[in-house]
């Protein structure tokens, strides 16, 4: 089997103010430890693995990536029970079958069905043949703290040298390897040989200026003033004890609530924040908590 062929170069020419560009086009507001290490990572050809808390804008750097350099984006999400075979390939069984009934042409054995057009690409395989103008993809591996140790265990066999072995057709391996994104929410502890393999890089919990940065370039439409209260509210509410904090898309979706409900004049009121409350908040109790004092308390706050 051929080697992929989309991906020509990497990322060796790429250089500080290409990052830079490329965040700042794409609205995602990084700090120079953020550039750095992404930087590193792509002109040492290092996954990194990047943890925080859920909400932290960890996936949106995946995606940032791809749009930026305008390139594959192949995510695969995690899970507890990830089999190779959702991740690697798999035969499509079902066209195989019909294909030995039907006497189909050229299908003379069973051999003659383990081909490309049997084949069904997984995130994995995707990532060693994707690509587009000539960059390889960049493949995200979200949540990786939700699969198990055996998934790890494949995981590192495939950053170790890139290519995949597929008995019926060959070995598959990538040009140019992808640029690998992993992220975790820190639910259980990684293996140290997962870590080894990677640049690490810990999205800390934006600061209440950087979220608001965030906010004015994502909804812009959004008087200074209200995204200056959104702000504000969902970060003393961070500090109440909530079952689930709100984290920086929670904040989006809020601001643009109160866009799309005209609430961009002036300052925020209670009752736009208490009939958009369903934004930022997705936990009953959480609801309950929050009631009309306190939720009055956070927006009449200076």
């Amino acid at each position: 089997m051929t080697d992929a062929a989309d991906a020509t170069r990497g990322f060796d020419d790429v250089s500080e103010a290409d990052i830079r560009a490329v965040f700042d086009g794409e609205d995602y507001v990084a700090e120079d430890d953020i550039v750095t290490t992404v930087l590193l990572a792509l002109r040492l050809g290092k996954p990194l693995l990047v943890e925080g808390e859920p909400g932290a804008g960890k996936t949106e750097l995946a995606k940032v990536l791809a749009a930026g350099f305008e390139t594959e984006l192949v995510r695969l999400q995690c899970y507890e029970g990830l089999a190779a075979e959702n991740t690697l390939y798999e035969w499509n069984y079902t066209k195989q079958l019909l294909a030995v009934q039907s006497g189909e042409a050229g299908v003379a054995d069973d051999n003659s069905v383990f081909t490309e057009d049997y084949l069904l690409e997984r995130p994995l395989l995707r990532a060693l043949r994707g690509g587009r103008n000539g960059r390889p993809p960049v493949l995200l591996i979200d949540e990786v703290d939700r699969a198990d140790e055996e998934f790890e265990a494949l995981l590192l066999e495939l950053l170790s040298d890139f290519q995949i072995s597929i008995p019926e057709l060959g070995t598959v391996s990538a040009s140019v390897p992808p640029v690998v994104v992993i992220t975790s929410n820190r639910t259980r502890g990684l293996s140290d040989a997962l870590k080894r393999r990677c640049l690490y890089l810990y999205v800390e919990p934006p600061s209440e200026e950087k979220e608001r940065a965030i906010v004015e370039r994502k909804v812009p439409e959004l008087g200074r003033e209200v995204a200056e209260d959104v702000c504000r509210v969902t970060h003393r509410l961070r500090e109440e004890p909530l079952r689930k904090r709100p984290g920086i898309a929670e904040t989006l979706d809020w601001a643009s609530a109160l866009s799309v409900l005209d609430a961009s004049d002036g300052d925020l009121t209670v009752a736009d924040a208490r009939r958009t409350l369903g934004c930022l908040l997705k936990d009953a109790e959480d609801v309950r908590r929050v009631d009309d004092d306190l939720l009055a308390d956070l927006v009449s706050e200076p």
